[in-house]
């Protein structure tokens, strides 16, 4: 299990900056996103990148394990670093939020659930706003969909 702190006094002190990396694709039908397994938010495919591995190669390989889809990444979005903004596991490792979020296009695959996923689907834009989603997610979900060029309602 984790848990998010966003500027909170409670929050445990970071331990670890571990870079995270996220991936919008958009296709016909809105937004990849994800519920997530672990703690029930729904985000856009991504996760830690690993040691000896490239962001966009972790990118890649991420959207594959959490959905079962194959993309390419196709450019960048943002990068977000926020020392207020803390995960904390139940190991007792909290890490501090670096992200990568990039854009990518499906380009095989098939889509389906995993460890990491409780749901998977291209979500209609306008039906992104009442979904359960970290304040941090959501920001990146508007970022992604603003340098998109398309129509957003979050």
């Amino acid at each position: 299990m984790k848990r998010d702190y966003l500027n909170e006094s409670d929050a445990p002190r970071a331990n670890r900056l571990w870079p995270v990396v996220n991936v919008a694709v958009f296709g016909p039908h809105g937004l990849l996103l994800i519920e997530r397994a672990d703690d029930g938010y729904w985000a856009m495919p991504g996760g830690m990148v690993d040691v000896g591995e490239g962001f966009t190669e972790a990118a890649v390989r991420e959207v594959r394990e959490e959905t079962g889809l194959e993309v390419t990444i196709t450019g960048l979005v943002g990068l977000y670093s926020d020392p207020g903004h803390v995960t904390a596991f139940d190991d007792g490792t909290v890490s501090q939020e670096c992200s990568i979020v990039f854009r990518g296009r499906e380009v095989g695959g098939t889509i389906r659930t995993s460890d990491e996923s409780r749901s998977v689907r291209y979500v209609p834009l306008p039906e992104t706003a009442p979904l359960i989603m970290h304040p941090s997610m959501r920001l990146r979900v508007g970022h992604a969909v603003m340098e998109s060029h398309v129509p957003y309602l979050g």
